[in-house]
């Protein structure tokens, strides 16, 4: 990450906008780069509000399981950019190295010669001349931020358009309502492409069905055209094509089982897999970073109360607050542990609506702010966002603070379980201090 840091930050001041939604900046580059999108391998393109990261995940362990070449774009990255940009190999992918990724971005920032591009932007257009330049069996291409008018929506014909579970957020973005959100999202459906989508609400279903139809394809919706259930420690899922029995996803939390009902959908409906079986695998082998993630070791594991039990989550919205709720509600019913959490977030959320969830489940909220974020909420105003939720909350300068907080001020049998959550950034964070970096 070092060596690609000083390109990284000269092309962040190509725009004086974090994010501005269009798709006329990275088609001039494209073309000036002669069009890597349109020498991609066959790809398959995420869109949604929760749920894009851990599907793309699943799908790569089952392909990979399959024994396939698999390219994956995911953002924002968590501790090193690269996490962004996977590229596929025999025998399983890897992180971009910085030699290729410096390679891309030298060639990309020169096409583009000084025009205003957004960072996202710029960053995926070099992304792509990776990934037409490596041979690979498939592409799974997850959006930046809505689908209609992210960068990502350049590619004419994918293999199949995917929507994971809709919800509210960066409402200053996609507009205050789900609908108008969904329709945004839903702006990656093409003509005649295979459209598979999470499980919605009727106002979310609509506006998918009606640009299905608008535009000739196939649409393949959870909880009409396939269903999955977690049954006696199993996963069942059914489609018109018949039932599967399989493991539950290694991924903690009830919403993984959605998301590997989509991730499921969308291996059927493309037809990449040779052997069924890869469908197990995948399951079983799928790996995620900062989603429920545990911590085992590491620095911040040694800092905190002895033989406390650590989790990490990045969601942030009102959606993400209720499954890691339910989560942490599970966890609880089978070990019982006093909970605590260590919350950070971004000014474009929602905390009350984050916290509300957590009212009767969490003992006490440590609030900080998200460190090196301009956006970040000061732990002040996001404590009292806690206790407008009715939860007991206080303002902490840092993890480490609130961990040693905890350790002094808090006396607790069995080990505390504690949730550091609210933000991928906070997350990113954690993990850089532990020494603990995804790979």
């Amino acid at each position: 990450m070092d060596a690609t840091s000083p390109i990284l930050e000269r092309i962040s001041a190509l725009h004086p906008k974090r994010i501005d939604l269009s798709l006329g900046r990275v088609e001039r580059l494209l073309a000036a780069l002669d069009h890597p999108e349109k020498r991609l391998p066959p790809v398959i393109h995420i869109a949604g509000t929760n749920g894009k990261g851990s599907v793309a995940a699943m799908l790569r362990a089952m392909l990979e399981a399959d024994g396939k070449r698999v390219h994956v774009y995911t953002s924002p990255h968590l501790v090193n950019f690269n996490e962004r940009i996977r590229l596929g190999a025999p025998g399983g992918g890897t992180l971009v190295t910085d030699e290729a990724l410096m390679d891309a971005l030298v060639r990309a920032e020169e096409a583009n010669a000084g025009e205003p591009i957004t960072f996202f932007e710029i960053t995926t257009a070099a992304a792509f001349l990776l990934f037409a330049e490596n041979p690979a069996d498939a592409l799974v291409l997850e959006t930046g931020l809505g689908g209609r008018l992210d960068a990502t929506n350049v590619v004419d014909k994918p293999l199949a358009s995917v929507i994971t579970s809709i919800g509210i957020d960066h409402v200053g973005f996609l507009g205050p309502t789900v609908g108008e959100i969904a329709a945004e999202k839903a702006g990656i459906i093409k003509r005649g492409v295979p459209v598979i989508s999470a499980p919605q609400s009727a106002e979310v279903s609509a506006v998918i069905e009606r640009a299905a139809a608008r535009t000739g394809s196939t649409l393949h919706l959870g909880g009409a055209d396939w269903a999955v259930i977690q049954e006696h420690g199993r996963l069942v899922f059914q489609d018109n094509d018949g039932l599967v029995d399989l493991p539950v996803p290694r991924l903690p939390g009830r919403h993984q089982t959605v998301n590997a009902g989509v991730a499921i959908a969308t291996a059927r409906v493309t037809e990449l897999l040779d052997d069924p079986h890869s469908l197990e695998a995948g399951m079983s082998d799928v790996d995620w970073p900062g989603r429920l993630q545990r911590l085992t070791r590491g620095r911040i594991v040694e800092a905190g109360p002895k033989d406390a039990e650590i989790w990490l989550d990045g969601g942030h919205n009102a959606d993400a607050g209720e499954v890691v709720a339910a989560a942490m509600a599970d966890l609880e019913e089978r070990v019982s542990r006093p909970l605590f959490l260590i919350a950070g977030m971004l000014s474009t959320k929602d905390p009350e609506a984050y916290f509300r969830p957590f009212a009767g489940l969490v003992r006490h909220v440590f609030t900080v702010r998200v460190p090196g974020s301009e956006a970040a909420i000061e732990a002040a105003a996001l404590a009292d966002a806690a206790e407008a939720a009715q939860l007991s909350a206080e303002p902490a300068g840092s993890v480490r603070t609130a961990l040693r907080l905890l350790s002094e001020n808090w006396r607790f049998e069995p080990p505390p379980r504690i949730l550091i959550a609210g933000s991928l950034y906070l997350v990113g964070d954690v993990l850089a201090q532990n020494g603990t970096p995804p790979t």
